[in-house]
C-alpha cells in the first residue's frame, strides 16, 4: 500500500466488486473474445469455486478489488493462499475514475467491476497487505478494541459529569483528577450522594473511605476537604435505596469494567511487543507509549516497506496538498488522505513529546512558538509540523534500526532525520 504497481504482460485481469453476501466478478485474459462475467457468493464453496476457475485460465493472475469494511478479508486470504497476486483499488479513485469513464454519479456493482478492471489494466492499484498473512491480524484487534473501550469509556465519563454528578453530587466533580485512575468511581460507588457521607461522623468516614482513596498525598487533608464539601452540598435529596442511585451505580460498575478491561489490553499488548526489537526503537521515542507504538504497528505494519519518509508521510495523510489553477493557488494544508488512525496516535504522541524535556520535538516546538506564543491556530501549526516529524523519526528509528537520540545539528542531505548527532551542552542519549 506504499505505491502503484504495473500490471504484468499476458495476465489475466480480474475485477472483483466485494458485498457482504455476494461479489460481482469481471474477468479478462488473453485470448479471451469476451470478458466473463460471474457472481460468487460468500462461502466457501464458493470461493473454492471461483479459486478453480481462476486456475484453469491457465496463465498470471492479478486481482483487484476496493477494500469493502471486512467483507473482503475471507475472500482475499483464500485468493493469497491459492497463490494469486492480490492489488487493492483505492475507494477515492474508484469513485473520481467511474465519474470520469462514465460521466456521471450512478453506480452500481457491475459498473464498479468495469472500473476496478480499467484501474488494474493502467496499474492505477496499490499492494495489498493481508493483516493476518503479515502477522499483525492480533495487534489490529488490540488496537482496535482498545480504542472502542476508551471511546465508551470517555462516553461514560460525560454522562456521569453532564447528568448525574450535577443531579446527586455536583462538588465532587473538583475532585475527579485523572480519568485513568479507579479510586474516584469506586468512591462514588461507595458513597454516591452527599448524605451518604454525612450519615457518618467524621472519623467513621476516614476509616471508612481510607481504602478506597487508594495512595494519595496528604490523604487525611483530601478525605477531610471531601467531607466538608458533602456537609455545604446542594445536591438533590435523593434516597440511597431509589432507583436513580441504582442506575448511578450501574454506570460506575460499568465504567470500572471498562477500566479493567483497558488495563488488561495494555498488559497484553506489552507482553506481546516487549521483546521485539522494533518496538523497544520506538518506546524510546519521548511520546510514544506502550498503546501508540501498538497503534502505529497495528496500522502501518512494517515501517521498512516505505522506502522514503515521504511515503510514510503520505500514508499518515500527513503531506501536504495545494490546489492551483491558472494564477489561483490555494492554501497547502494537510491532505488527510491517508490513515486517521495513525495519524492521529502521532498527534497525540506530538502532544505528549513537547511537554517533556531535553528533546527536540520541544525545541522545535519553541522555536515554532517564539513569533505568536499567544495565538492559538499557530499553536495547532505548531504541533502538526511536530507530529510530521514524529513520523519521520518514527520511520528512521525502525528502518535504520538506531537507538533514538534526542537532539541533531544541521540537516540532512535529501531531507533524511539524522539519528546519532548530539549538540553541545545536550544529552547524547535519551
Amino acid at each position: 500500500m506504499t505505491k502503484q504497481k504495473s500490471t504484468p504482460d499476458r495476465a489475466a485481469l480480474v475485477a472483483i466488486d466485494v458485498s457482504k453476501h455476494r461479489h460481482e466478478v469481471l474477468i479478462e485474459a488473453p485470448g479471451m473474445g469476451r470478458r466473463r462475467r460471474l457472481t460468487v457468493l460468500n462461502s466457501r464453496v464458493e470461493h473454492d469455486r471461483f479459486v478453480a476457475i481462476l486456475g484453469d485460465l491457465g496463465c498470471p493472475v492479478v486481482i483487484g478489488f476496493e477494500a469493502t469494511g471486512n467483507y473482503h478479508r475471507a475472500l482475499a486470504y483464500r485468493l493469497l493462499q491459492a497463490g494469486f497476486e492480490l492489488r487493492l483499488v483505492s475507494s477515492v479513485a474508484l469513485a473520481r475514475t467511474r465519474e470520469a469513464l462514465h460521466n456521471g454519479w450512478d453506480k452500481n456493482d457491475p459498473k464498479d467491476a468495469q472500473v476496478i478492471l480499467h484501474m488494474l489494466r493502467i496499474g492505477a492499484t496499490q499492494r495489498y497487505c493481508d493483516p493476518l498473512g503479515t502477522g499483525i491480524n492480533d495487534l489490529q484487534e488490540l488496537s482496535k478494541t482498545h480504542e472502542m473501550i476508551s471511546k465508551a469509556k470517555t462516553e461514560i465519563w460525560h454522562r456521569l459529569l453532564n447528568h448525574y454528578l450535577p443531579l446527586y453530587f455536583p462538588e465532587i466533580e473538583r475532585f475527579r483528577g485523572n480519568t485513568r485512575s479507579d479510586w474516584f468511581l469506586a468512591f462514588l460507588e461507595q458513597f454516591p450522594t452527599p448524605a451518604s457521607i454525612t450519615a457518618l461522623e467524621r472519623d467513621a468516614f476516614l476509616k471508612a473511605a481510607w481504602g478506597v482513596v487508594g495512595k494519595k498525598v496528604s490523604k487525611a487533608r483530601l478525605i477531610n476537604d471531601i467531607y466538608e464539601t458533602a456537609c455545604s452540598s446542594v445536591a438533590l435529596p435523593v434516597p440511597l435505596d431509589s432507583a436513580a442511585i441504582t442506575m448511578l451505580r450501574m454506570v460506575l460498575a460499568e465504567a470500572r469494567g471498562l477500566i479493567r478491561q483497558r488495563d488488561q489490553i495494555e498488559r497484553l499488548a506489552h507482553d506481546r511487543l516487549a521483546g521485539d526489537r522494533d518496538y523497544q526503537l520506538l518506546r524510546q521515542i519521548p511520546g510514544i507509549g506502550p498503546i501508540h507504538a501498538l497503534t502505529i504497528f497495528a496500522e502501518a505494519g512494517d515501517l521498512r516497506r516505505f522506502s522514503h519518509h515521504r511515503q510514510f508521510l503520505k500514508f499518515c495523510g500527513l503531506d501536504l496538498a495545494t490546489h492551483q489553477s491558472g494564477t489561483f493557488r490555494g492554501r497547502t494544508k494537510l491532505s488527510k488522505f491517508g490513515n486517521a488512525r495513525l495519524r492521529r496516535a502521532l498527534w497525540m504522541a506530538a502532544q505528549v513529546a513537547i511537554r517533556q524535556k531535553d528533546n527536540s520535538f520541544r525545541d522545535k516546538f519553541g522555536r515554532y512558538m517564539q513569533r505568536m506564543p499567544d495565538d492559538p491556530d499557530h499553536r495547532r501549526k505548531a504541533v502538526t509540523a511536530i507530529t510530521a516529524k514524529m513520523a519521520r523519526v518514527v520511520h528512521a528509528v525502525i528502518k535504520n534500526g538506531a537507538d533514538y537520540r534526542p537532539f541533531y545539528v544541521g540537516a540532512m542531505p535529501g531531507g533524511r532525520t539524522p539519528l546519532c548527532s548530539g549538540r553541545e551542552g545536550a544529552p547524547a542519549t535519551l
